[in-house]
């Protein structure tokens, strides 16, 4: 078995692909470097990096081994960081995002109550939008997001929200004179795409590339938001599918939403990155379930 000091000098030095600076980072110096390396390729029988008076580059088997090793590494970094924050308790900052103004009441209910559980964890709220969701998560400025399913790619919680969909179209569009319409209907027109960032997943389930028989659905233009999406279908150039919390908190003159009948509903819940799994977020996910759970008791 490789120690942790082998691991990371192979691993940083296969990053950097420089001895000087792999021992600036791992604050040794370079003949200790080159005394792990040589001892872990005697170990494995085989060079891992080609060197030259100016050059370091992995070979054949050094990539192998980095690609091998460095997830499994990242796993073992991040089991030992959520024993430590165990072993803390709940405390230190957690940042959680909402994507579109009709989900923050259910993230503000989940925050006061994971607030109430665990005083010494400071919770941040921020809003989100299309085009900048995903990377949010990605980059570590949010962790964990309310969000619609699918969200691939990432680790989610319970479905926390549900709602039927609808067809945003413009007004006294010629669907407007039906009490509601089939997912056919795709068919005939243009359906407003969403930002090239967004998921497969989730734009196979929104924007179908064909319909339930098979007929190919035409594409209309993208937009970066989701008002800047309802105003192109304003204009006339696609239509929409949403959800029906758009009727209430995005009412525009200009815009019409007809039920599609045979959809399946939407559901929105927390997502976050499964490396990113800490006490915090298992807590607030916990306390997202909680929050929802007593709400819908009260009200029955």
């Amino acid at each position: 078995m490789l120690e942790r000091h082998e691991l990371q000098t192979f691993l940083t030095l296969a990053k950097e692909l420089h001895f000087g600076r792999t021992a600036e980072r791992l604050r040794v110096t370079t003949g200790r470097v080159s005394q792990v390396i040589r001892q872990l390729e005697r170990r494995v029988g085989a060079p891992l990096f080609a060197r030259t008076s100016r050059v370091v580059q992995l070979t054949p088997i050094g990539w192998q081994l980095a690609d091998d090793l460095a997830p499994l590494v990242a796993g073992i970094d991040a089991a030992v960081r959520r024993a430590t924050e165990a072993g803390r308790g709940v405390t230190g900052r957690l940042r959680v995002a909402f994507l579109g103004e009709w989900t923050a009441p259910v993230l503000l209910k989940a925050v006061t109550l994971f607030t109430r559980r665990h005083p010494e964890c400071q919770v941040e709220v921020r809003e989100v939008q299309l085009y900048n969701s995903r990377p949010s998560l990605e980059d570590g400025s949010v962790d964990l997001l309310l969000a619609a399913y699918p969200f691939d790619g990432m680790a989610c919680g319970p479905p926390l929200l549900e709602e039927p969909r609808v067809l945003a179209v413009p007004a006294g569009h010629v669907l407007t004179r039906q009490a509601s319409v089939s997912l056919e209907a795709l068919g005939d027109h243009p359906v407003v795409q969403y930002p090239a960032v967004t998921s497969a997943g989730f734009k196979r389930d929104r924007t179908p590339e064909h319909t339930p028989s098979g007929r190919p659905v035409p594409k209309g233009p993208a937009g970066e938001t989701f008002s800047e999406m309802l105003t192109l279908v304003a204009m006339g150039r696609g239509v929409l599918p949403v959800g029906e919390h758009a009727r209430r908190y995005y009412p525009r003159p200009d815009l019409a939403y007809v039920p599609i009948r045979d959809a399946p509903p939407i559901q929105r819940g927390l997502v976050w990155r499964e490396s990113n799994t800490t006490a915090r977020v298992r807590e607030f996910v916990r306390a997202a379930s909680d929050a929802l759970r007593s709400a819908t008791t009260s009200t029955s």
